[in-house]
């Protein structure tokens, strides 16, 4: 393992993915700034999710034909401007289009990250891609974080000053790309050749069925995640009458603990499999989120998200390298499907579950999300176990 390299993705990951983190953390000072719905605040979701979803296969697909190493750089800069634009201006449609950038850094950056992290990653294929994914975990738990310190500091436009960061670590990776285009598909990594995941030369056919899916799957994972991202903050305001600030730690406790589980995923994956991992953590998650949705004390519920966030993220890393396992002549196309459709597909769902707890209440959002992990565990059972040792 490229321990050099992993380092870099994983620096630009974790800036890129702080810009997700603290869209969610945003949007109850969006409301209750600017007398926002949560129907709207569900739209501004969406916009990071169209941004960063549709556009990001595409963006794998380029980089399955021709490596784009400087898209590393160009994440982190477009991700930072747009949560900068976000953040200056009170008009809601620049808000639209500064969420909506921001998601076009998380489309550049994704795709070739991953699939130079999987060559990196050498033979230990999962638990280089947890520490890879570990920076978006970590940044996600981080981005509330980030709000809620550049609010005190500067109110709402506090946050343009997160452009300096994110545009400094885009010079530094823009300075090292030369590294990254050392490493060719071709290339081994720690004195193997497993490093040949990405090119088109690998023996093994692509199986289409297992990897839709699996992205059937993701998508049950998405649109759970998302559910619980986006609406957490006023879960934890409506239920439990939190402050703000509150709140905003309520999703670092949930993100903080996926960085755990994250890395924990990794290491189960490759020692008893990535399907039995992903299917096993699947259905754990079912009965933690029943007794979540019915628990009354915050204490309680504190603790429940923190095994909710754990159990979660065991499945992340795992889910990249099944996708890259299943596509291994279209790697970065893959990556694109699964990162893209993983962290931002349930995005789409946001505004229909924005309706749903603006009718009903939030913690409606929270009953109903209880059903996506089951059907994902329901989809992994037709994945063929030959394809797994």
């Amino acid at each position: 393992m490229n321990y050099k390299i992993i380092f870099l993705l994983f620096a630009g990951h974790l800036m890129t993915d702080i810009s997700q983190g603290m869209v969610p953390a945003l949007l109850p000072y969006f409301i209750s700034e600017y007398k926002l719905t949560y129907s709207a605040a569900g739209f501004l979701v969406m916009a990071l999710t169209i941004s960063s979803t549709i556009v990001q296969p595409l963006f794998g697909f380029l980089a399955d034909r021709k490596p784009l190493p400087w898209f590393i750089a160009l994440g982190p800069f477009l991700a930072g401007l747009g949560i900068a634009i976000a953040g200056l201006f009170h008009q809601y449609y620049l808000i639209v289009l500064g969420i909506f950038i921001c998601g076009l850094g998380v489309a550049a950056f994704h795709p070739e990250g991953a699939r130079i992290a999987g060559i990196a990653s050498g033979e230990r294929k999962a638990s280089g891609m947890g520490l890879y994914s570990v920076g978006g975990n970590a940044g996600f738990a981080m981005g509330p974080l980030i709000v809620t310190g550049l609010i005190l500091l500067g109110g709402l436009k506090g946050i343009t000053f997160y452009f300096i960061p994110a545009l400094l670590l885009a010079i530094i990776l823009y300075r090292v790309v030369g590294r990254f285009s050392q490493l060719s598909p071709g290339v081994s990594q720690g004195g193997n050749d497993s490093g040949q995941v990405g090119t088109k030369k690998i023996d093994m056919e692509d199986a289409w069925v297992p990897f839709i899916l699996l992205t059937l799957a993701i998508i049950c994972r998405s649109i759970l995640f998302q559910g619980i991202n986006t609406f957490l903050p006023s879960y934890w305001i409506e239920f439990f009458k939190a402050s703000k600030e509150h709140a905003s730690t309520s999703l670092t406790i949930l993100l903080g603990m996926g960085v755990v589980g994250n890395l924990v995923g990794g290491r189960l994956a490759d020692r008893f499999g990535n399907l039995k991992t992903v299917s096993g953590a699947f259905l754990l998650l079912i009965p933690q989120l029943l007794i979540f949705v019915r628990v009354t004390d915050v204490t309680l519920a504190t603790l429940l998200l923190m095994t909710i966030g754990f159990t979660c993220y065991l499945t992340f890393s795992p889910m990249i390298v099944m996708g890259q396992q299943y596509l291994p002549g279209r790697v970065g196309f893959a990556s694109g499907i699964t990162i893209g459709v993983a962290v931002s597909f349930g995005g789409f769902a946001a505004p229909l579950l924005g309706r749903i707890a603006d009718a009903a209440g939030v913690q409606a959002v929270f009953s109903l999300i209880v059903v996506f992990p089951l059907i994902a565990a329901l989809l992994l059972a037709f994945v063929p176990k030959a394809l797994h040792r």
